[in-house]
């Protein structure tokens, strides 16, 4: 192919500084028939990297359960998940990560993972009613740590505000595995009328191809291919492929986007994320079974001499591709003049499935698009794997070796100061979680978030979970408590969950024991999921996440969705009254495994996961739910990190109520107090349906234990003084605080 747009001369040791593999360079050339152009080279290198392809992970992806009768989209079909609530009304949600660009570019990187993910769910015709969050960092008192969550927060925190979407809860851990490679995995939820979706498609030949939005700049360019590499020394070199977002714009194509929708006019959209230009063209074409031409001269651009790659693969933010039916342009090009946007028509839709790149009427790349795309033909692999050789050590662990405590209540306090466990305020206070005032759970605290549905009972319930000590220790079992424990939160406010995203954040996909731990963590989630009913509807696949010593611990962080009947009637976490008693629902377990207070306490980092069975978890689930329905108790809160110490005193310190409890007699007392059995959740109960309680429990059979009761300002275990309330709830609450005052 003759062009007179220099383009440098492509071999196969460029290709392999691409990311290409020679195996995949060679396919390329089958695939065109000919050695490639740098432009069309480039568009491969992006397109078959692991963040955009899944090469590494796709077969495994199709085994998850990704069927139910609520979907309306299969996983992987849309830009988003898409379930119907009823009435009328879905909700689109998805989670992703923004891991590699927030390590190098904290602010930017965490900003524009919010964005990108709230345009998934707009573009499909969504208005965002909701953000969500979860954050992994280093160890806190390292200053870079410190650094990196203040720029974190503060994108997050900036771009959410001022994009007027509020950001209702998240999750917050330290662990020395995420000191040089940070996770910050964003999930966004929108609601949308039934039918009156819009699909990232193209077809009818002739039809105009408009890039709308904000101007395409050099900001990004390979971004997909550095979220490809493990991160090393030279980290702060990649700032160029950081994106740089823009939430003011981003706010205006909102709006611009749901309003051009209405006209009719619009064919398919989708925004420009990973890879930009070049993963919006192919895909929209793939799906459609149709090609395109493209003018990349039309781009309105912010830097002048753009070369053909640079405008196809920037990542500049607040940007969307729309296939608009020929005859209506005026109708697309009033609607965004008059958000003053950006909307340039660059190309049109045409027979075949090539898609063709020219600037200035040089053809610069032309590639068939189903080439290209997940599902098609991007490569598969199956890597090998082994299990993890610290397995044996885990398997040294002896429950029974471990020293009982000499103090039980300066043990205790330093639970309660530990980063995982204390309060986040710090965090959560900076992010607005009250715009548009939907947020039912800000001052009434509940085990998941509920989001008031505009004129209906209904509300969505929403959750972000996972603790990757676990899928370190066992990956099945870790696996399917972090679909467990997000099950178990949306119960707790009086839900049914109904779907999951997820964010499968791990190392490097080449190392054969980081792929043992991604395989197995799936096969766990997914029998989870079938357990729960919760189909997976889609996510992201996040790889390369480690220093040049280790990998991060698996982290497979899940999105859940549930819904509610009626608010009015959800469960809450803290307890009401003094002088209701307070149950254990579950199994008291003599279980101090992958502990909080192991590692910190004890210094101890390798063991199994905690107590745990997924029949015996449903069962729980169940019984939770039905006494909730039958207004058997007044509150809920499950026992996760710190166990059930933190969460009797998370319970109890929202009204500032103290409590007189006592420890189970068959078990350590440590491990009755602090060990992280799973399957179990703190209830408490009024003594006017004691009896009504007592008879439930005991015609289902489920294992329940009365622990005490609430009372006063002070905190009695086994008739020892504890100290008061007030002393803890400050411990608690300035825990991480002190550290940025």
């Amino acid at each position: 192919m003759s062009t007179h747009v220099h383009q440098p001369l492509v071999t196969q040791e460029l290709a392999a500084t691409l990311g290409l593999l020679p195996e995949e360079y060679k396919k390329i050339q089958e695939i065109l028939g000919r050695v490639p152009t740098f432009t069309e080279l480039s568009v491969y290198a992006v397109m078959w990297s692991e963040h955009c392809s899944y090469k590494n992970s796709i077969t495994y992806l199709k085994k998850l359960p990704r069927k139910g009768k609520a979907l309306l989209v299969e996983a992987g079909e849309e830009n988003a998940g898409l379930v119907d609530i009823g009435d009328g009304w879905a909700c689109a949600f998805k989670i992703e990560s923004h891991n590699h660009p927030s390590a190098v570019e904290p602010f930017q990187g965490a900003a524009t993972g919010v964005g990108g993910i709230s345009r998934d769910i707009f573009t499909m015709g969504a208005r965002p009613v909701a953000s969500l969050n979860s954050l992994r960092f280093g160890n806190i008192d390292n200053k870079r740590t410190q650094h990196l969550l203040k720029g974190i927060v503060k994108g997050i925190s900036h771009y959410g505000n001022c994009f007027g979407v509020p950001t209702v809860a998240g999750e917050v851990y330290f662990d020395d595995c995420y000191q040089v490679n940070p996770l910050v995995n964003a999930m966004s939820v929108g609601i949308v009328k039934v039918g009156e979706t819009i699909s990232a498609t193209s077809e009818g030949v002739g039809n105009p191809i408009y890039i709308v939005g904000a101007s395409t700049g050099k900001d990004g360019i390979h971004g997909a291919t550095f979220a490809s590499e493990d991160l090393g020394d030279d980290a702060e070199d990649k700032i160029p492929s950081v994106q740089v977002g823009d939430p003011f714009t981003e706010k205006l194509l909102l709006e611009a986007t749901l309003e051009v929708i209405k006209t009719g006019a619009v064919v398919g959209m989708q925004d420009m994320g990973a890879a930009g230009i070049t993963c919006s063209t192919n895909e929209m074409s793939a799906k459609g079974k149709h090609g395109m031409k493209i003018w990349l001269e039309k781009v309105p651009t912010r830097q002048k001499n753009m070369q053909p790659f640079e405008i196809l693969l920037s990542e500049s933010q607040e940007r969307m591709l729309i296939v608009v039916k020929k005859g209506r342009e005026k109708d697309i090009e009033a609607v965004f003049e008059k958000w003053d946007l950006h909307c340039a028509i660059i190309g049109e839709v045409t027979e075949g499935n090539l898609v063709q790149y020219y600037m200035n009427d040089e053809l610069v790349g032309e590639v068939p698009a189903d080439t290209l795309v997940l599902g098609g033909g991007a490569p598969v692999y199956e890597r090998a794997y082994k299990q993890p050789a610290y397995h044996a050590k885990r398997d040294l662990y002896d429950n029974d070796k471990v020293p009982l405590p000499t103090d039980y209540i300066a043990a205790a306090k330093r639970l309660v100061q530990n980063p995982n466990i204390a309060s986040k305020r710090f965090i959560y206070k900076q992010y607005d979680s009250m715009v548009g005032i939907n947020n039912a759970t800000t001052n009434l605290p509940s085990d998941a978030t509920i989001i008031r549905l505009k004129d209906s009972k209904k509300g969505l319930v929403v959750t972000v979970d996972c603790n990757s000590r676990y899928v370190h220790a066992d990956a099945y079992k870790g696996g399917a408590i972090a679909v467990s424990e997000a099950a178990r939160n949306i119960v707790c406010t009086g839900a049914k969950p109904v779907a999951i995203t997820n964010c499968l954040n791990f190392g490097n996909p080449y190392d054969e024991e980081v792929y043992w731990n991604f395989v197995h963590a799936l096969q766990g989630m997914g029998d989870a999921c079938i357990q729960f009913e919760t189909p997976v509807t889609g996510g992201n696949v996040s790889f390369y996440n480690q220093s040049p010593n280790r990998a991060v611990n698996p982290t497979p962080t899940i999105g859940m969705l549930g819904l509610i009947e009626d608010v009015s009637k959800a469960m809450t976490l803290h307890f009401k009254q003094e002088g209701d008693v307070i149950f254990l629902i579950g199994e008291c377990t003599n279980d101090l495994a992958s502990s909080e207070f192991l590692v910190h306490e004890h210094k101890i980092e390798l063991s199994p996961v905690p107590h745990f069975n997924v029949k015996e978890e449903a069962l729980i689930q169940d019984a939770i739910s039905r006494l909730i329905a039958q207004e058997h108790i007044q509150s809920a809160h499950d026992i996760s990190e710190g166990g059930l110490f933190i969460a009797v005193l998370e319970s109890a310190m929202p009204a500032d109520f103290g409590f007189e409890i006592n420890t189970c007699p068959s078990v350590r007392k440590d491990a009755c107090l602090f060990g992280e059995g799973q399957s179990r959740v703190i209830v408490s109960v009024q003594k006017e349906k004691l009896e009504a309680f007592t008879k439930f429990v005991q015609e289902k059979n489920i294992p329940n234990t009365k622990l005490g009761t609430v009372k006063g300002k002070s905190i009695l275990i086994d008739g020892e003084d504890f100290g008061t309330i007030a002393e803890y709830k400050e411990l608690y609450d300035t825990a991480i605080e002190k550290y940025f005052v």
